[in-house]
C-alpha cells in the first residue's frame, strides 16, 4: 500500500492512535443518557425529561480564539480544553439550561497524538466539572490551510431547561441588584490584543510582575471558570432574573443583551477593584477605561440580576461554593433615548 495520503500531509495511522488515546478520556465523562460509544457517525443521547412539562433544548458553540497561540508559545496545551467547555456551557447557562453533552472540533496542519491528547484531557476535565458528557467530535488534518503547529479548536454544547424555567430577562425590573461573579482572569477573550501588547511592550511571560501571584504566562493561561453548576444550584433558592456571560464585548456590550425595554443597568465602577493583571495590560497597552470595559471582563466573569432583598443571601451562597461575588450595580428606569447601561 502506498503512502500517498500521508505524503499529502494526512496521517491516518496517527489519527487512529489519537482516537485510541482519547477513548478513556471520553469514557470518564460518561453520564446517564449516553447510549453510544466513540467511533460511530454520531453521538447518541437519550433524553430523560423527568418532571419537565415542556423541555427545551439549548445549544451553544464557541472557541477559545488566539489564546491557542499563547498556549502553543508556552508549550502548555493542558488547560485550553477547559476554556473551550467553559465558553460553551457558560453561554447556555444564561438561559438556565443544564448541559447534557458536548462535542469538539480540532483542526490542525498535522496531528500530533501526544500533544493533542492534552487538549482532549482538558476538554474531558471541563466536561466532568460541568457534569456533561463528551460524546464525540472531529479531528481534521488540513496541511494546506494550517501551517506548523497551528490548530484551531471549537466546541458545541447542548443543554436542557423546562420552558417555564427559561431565564430570558423578562422578569428584570427596576430596583434589582446586579451581582458580579469574579473571573479567573481574561478567560478566553481579547487575546489578540493581549498578545500584541506582550510583543510590543516586550513583556516576559516567565516573569512575575508586581501585583501578580504567578509568572505572567501562567496567569494568562488560567482557564475560564465554569459557572454553569453554580448557576444551576443558585436557581433552586433564589429568583435569578437575568444571567450574563461576560465574553467578547466586555461588560458594556453584554449586559444590555438581557435588559427589557425601560430598564437600565447602572454599574458602580468603584464597587470592585480591577485585578492587577488587567491593570498591567491597560498600562502597557495605553488602553483607556472605556475600551477596557468594552473588550475585557475586567475581573467580572458572570453577572446575575436578582431582587435586591435576595442579593446578600445569593452572595453568601456563592462564597460558600468557593467563589467570589459582590453587588456591582442596580437596575433603574430608562427613558426611550437613554443608554441601556451606564458606568458611574
Amino acid at each position: 500500500m502506498t503512502d500517498a495520503y500521508k505524503a499529502a500531509g494526512v496521517d491516518i495511522d496517527a489519527g487512529n492512535i489519537f482516537v485510541e488515546k482519547i477513548k478513556p478520556l471520553i469514557a470518564s465523562t460518561r453520564r446517564k443518557g449516553v447510549i453510544s460509544e466513540l467511533g460511530g457517525f454520531g453521538g447518541l443521547f437519550a433524553l430523560d425529561t423527568g418532571e419537565m412539562r415542556e423541555p427545551v433544548l439549548v445549544s451553544g458553540t464557541d472557541g477559545v480564539g488566539t489564546k491557542l497561540k499563547l498556549a502553543l508559545t508556552m508549550g502548555n496545551l493542558g488547560t485550553i480544553g477547559i476554556d473551550l467547555v467553559a465558553m460553551c456551557v457558560n453561554d447556555i447557562a444564561c438561559s438556565g439550561a443544564h448541559p447534557l453533552f458536548f462535542l469538539d472540533y480540532l483542526a490542525t496542519a498535522r496531528l500530533k497524538p501526544k500533544e493533542h491528547v492534552a487538549v482532549v484531557e482538558g476538554i474531558a476535565a471541563g466536561c466532568r466539572e460541568a457534569k456533561c458528557a463528551l460524546i464525540g467530535g472531529e479531528t481534521a488534518e488540513m496541511p494546506d490551510l494550517y501551517s506548523g503547529d497551528d490548530f484551531d479548536l471549537a466546541g458545541f454544547a447542548v443543554g436542557i431547561v423546562d420552558r417555564n424555567e427559561i431565564i430570558d430577562g423578562s422578569d428584570i425590573g427596576v430596583g434589582q441588584a446586579i451581582v458580579g461573579l469574579a473571573s479567573s482572569g481574561f478567560h478566553s477573550n481579547g487575546y489578540s490584543l493581549i498578545r500584541r501588547i506582550v510583543r510590543d511592550a516586550s513583556l516576559n511571560l516567565s516573569q512575575t510582575y508586581d501585583g501578580l501571584d504567578h509568572p505572567l504566562g501562567e496567569m494568562l493561561l488560567t482557564p475560564t471558570i465554569i459557572y454553569s453548576p453554580i448557576i444551576e444550584g443558585l436557581r433552586r433558592d433564589f429568583d435569578v432574573n437575568g444571567v450574563v456571560h461576560i465574553t467578547g464585548g466586555g461588560l458594556r456590550e453584554n449586559i444590555p443583551r438581557i435588559l427589557p425595554a425601560g430598564v437600565q443597568a447602572a454599574i458602580a465602577l468603584n464597587s470592585w477593584k480591577m485585578p492587577p493583571l488587567f491593570r498591567l495590560f491597560q498600562r502597557h497597552g495605553s488602553i483607556d477605561d472605556e475600551e477596557m470595559l468594552r473588550v475585557f471582563n475586567c475581573g467580572i466573569g458572570m453577572v446575575l440580576i436578582v431582587p435586591r432583598d435576595q442579593a446578600t443571601g445569593l452572595i453568601q451562597a456563592i462564597e460558600d461554593l468557593g467563589k467570589n461575588a459582590l453587588i456591582i450595580g442596580q437596575t433603574r428606569s430608562r427613558s426611550e433615548d437613554a443608554p441601556a447601561i451606564v458606568f458611574e
